[in-house]
């Protein structure tokens, strides 16, 4: 049994202390730390924060020698055990990595556990020491019932680390869905935080998902060959919600039956007050989303991560589903759990649909080329990234919402049939796009494959506002704000507070000559703090001047007159969706099955 003590050594200095246990280590022990973290498509680099590493075998110290960023060697003699020890600095709030002080832990197995080359398939056993009084522990790992208090055991590395861990004082919740038990902790909420609201909304939206795979009943199901849930089956028989409230975060990652959460505190419900603003809302749909992930990508996978690399890039460019799709439904699940009514459900829609229209670099690379270029672009965006890329995520929710209304218009099934064709196929396991689009044709009856495959790999707008229209739902364009106009995507400033932190391809403001980094100070002469202010005396039509700071020197700028094209520019026009006022509309049906039109109670308003 491979075996990990982690112990605080100095929760001040975010320090955690390591040590490893190989019982029966090769001649030649290599080690390894992973470069990235299953779920976040990035090379992150682990090992820089790992230090003072020592080895020894009994009473004899053993050479560690690196043999490249994040992989060691030990030259072991005979059969002793071999003890290598290490330190991990933690000082990451995000969800991907490990985090210490005085107050909370963190970590991801990835980020402090060395991967012991040969012994992967082997136990593995995790022991945490150096607990302050008073500290709780929180993850789904199975306790170790024969190593006593604190002890977790896993049935290999890929399991090791799959399992956050929570540490410190946190408030603790749970609840039963389909038989299954769901903890919550929540640290750093503040001291009104109202968990039972919480609890009461995340039950809902469990169990509307566990319905969606697995129909009403289901329950936790049996482990199937190589430890695959059966088809049948919930494929956890225990889940933990593990969520760090902070001023101002927003993120999440999941896991095979736990999901690390990040959210802005005054986002959380507080007791007495009725949750309003869309803070609330957003957070649980990244519940809905990081848990719907528990069958889309922890089991039902691209069959390129079927099995992880962790010393590289994992390529695949199937995001578009595992990402995408689950964007689509996250929303639309908390729809059909009741929390939120069908004009909520059409104003996130409208949103997403605004925010796709608004990137010109949809027109430069497909959601799949997005999938594949992920470990480079979506995670390392900079000043172009709104003229390069695409989002694998909005885009590809909306070529869900493509399928699934083309399916229901036909009425030839629904994107839902798909999902759990595809599930019940592959018993939970990889599958491929060409499995992807056989799903979609077997519940199409026809090669809607094709349209699938266009929407994919193509760089041309989606059908969606035509889709809509068939079933009665009105998509019209408002005009954007001022900067959006003018092809300016802005930040905060150190002077005026306007500063242009992106220009839009082809825009006004790039045919005028405008950069990234430029901080505006006047429109025609006149001092501005607010872009938006200029309206009050520029003339649109006629154009005007800015005055900018680029590079500590003073830059005078001629904005062109904003014509007929430039109001439909990319950014220039926001959405809006609403069901048709039409008494009987002839997809009114379809419409409404889709939009789950029934009594709901008490959603989020």
């Amino acid at each position: 049994m491979i075996d990990y003590r982690i112990r605080i050594q100095s929760a001040a200095a975010h320090r955690y202390a390591v040590t490893l246990t190989i019982p029966e280590p090769q001649a030649e022990q290599i080690v390894s730390l992973p470069v990235w973290i299953p779920g976040s498509y990035m090379v992150r680099e682990f090992g820089r924060h790992l230090s003072a590493f020592e080895a020894r075998q009994g009473r004899q110290a053993r050479g560690v020698e690196p043999l490249d960023k994040t992989t060691w060697r030990v030259r072991c003699e005979g059969r002793a055990a071999l003890v290598l020890s290490y330190e991990v600095y933690a000082f990451d709030t995000s969800v991907r990595t490990a985090y210490l002080d005085i107050k909370r832990g963190f970590f991801n197995g990835t980020s402090v556990c060395l991967r012991v080359h040969g012994g992967e398939a082997l136990p593995h056993r995790l022991r945490l020491e150096g607990l302050p009084r008073g500290w709780q522990v929180a993850t789904a790992m199975a306790a170790d019932a024969d190593a006593g208090k604190r002890r977790y055991i896993a049935q290999g590395y890929d399991e090791l680390v799959d399992h956050p861990f929570e540490l410190g004082t946190f408030w603790h919740g749970q609840f039963t869905a389909a038989g299954i038990v769901h903890e919550w902790v929540v640290a750093g909420a503040l001291p009104s935080f109202d968990g039972q609201r919480l609890l009461a909304d995340a039950r809902r939206i469990c169990e509307a998902e566990i319905a969606f795979w697995h129909g009403d009943g289901a329950k936790a199901g049996k482990r199937g060959a190589r430890g695959r849930p059966a088809a049948c089956g919930v494929p956890f028989d225990r889940y933990v919600f593990m969520l760090n409230a902070v001023e101002d975060g927003y993120g999440g990652l999941e896991h095979r039956a736990s999901t690390a959460l990040i959210a802005s505190r005054r986002d959380l419900p507080r007791r007495g007050v009725a949750p309003s603003g869309d803070g609330y809302v957003t957070l649980l749909g990244l519940i809905s989303h990081e848990y719907f992930h528990s069958w889309n990508v922890k089991r039902l996978k691209p069959i390129e991560l079927a099995q992880i690399d962790f010393t590289r890039e994992n390529y695949t460019q199937l995001l578009w589903f595992f990402e995408g799709f689950t964007s689509y439904y996250d929303d639309l699940l908390l729809l059909r759990s009741g929390l939120i009514d069908a004009p909520r459900y059409l104003k996130l829609l409208a949103r997403t649909l605004s925010g796709v229209a608004a990137m010109p670099g949809r027109r430069v690379q497909s959601v799949a080329q997005a999938s594949f270029d992920a470990w480079v672009k979506y995670y390392r965006g900079d000043e172009n990234t709104p003229n390069a890329t695409v989002s694998y995520y909005t885009k590809g929710s909306l070529v869900a919402l493509c399928l699934d209304l083309t399916l229901r218009l036909h009425g030839q099934g629904t994107l839902d049939d798909v999902m759990r064709r595809l599930w019940a196929a592959s018993a939970g396991g990889p599958v491929s796009e060409a499995d992807i689009f056989a799903a979609a044709d077997a519940i199409a009856g026809r090669r809607v494959s094709r349209e699938l495959q266009a929407w994919v790999h193509g760089r041309g707008d989606l059908p969606v506002a035509a889709l809509l229209q068939r079933l009665g739902v009105r998509c019209t364009q408002e005009q954007a704000g001022f900067a959006a106009r003018l092809g300016l995507k802005l930040s905060e400033g150190p002077v005026t507070g306007i500063q242009v932190r992106s220009v839009l391809r082809d825009s006004v403001a790039e045919r005028a000559g405008l950069s990234a980094g430029d901080e505006i100070l006047a429109a025609d002469g006149w001092r501005v703090r607010r872009l938006e202010d200029a309206l009050a005396w520029v003339d649109l039509a006629a154009g005007f001047d800015l005055l900018l700071v680029r590079d500590q020197r003073i830059v005078s700028l001629r904005v062109h007159a904003l014509d007929a094209q430039a109001a439909k520019a990319d950014g220039a026009v926001t959405f809006r969706l609403d069901i048709e006022a039409t008494p009987v509309h002839p997809a009114a049906a379809v419409r409404d099955a889709w939009l789950a039109r029934a009594d709901i109670a008490a959603p989020v308003r």
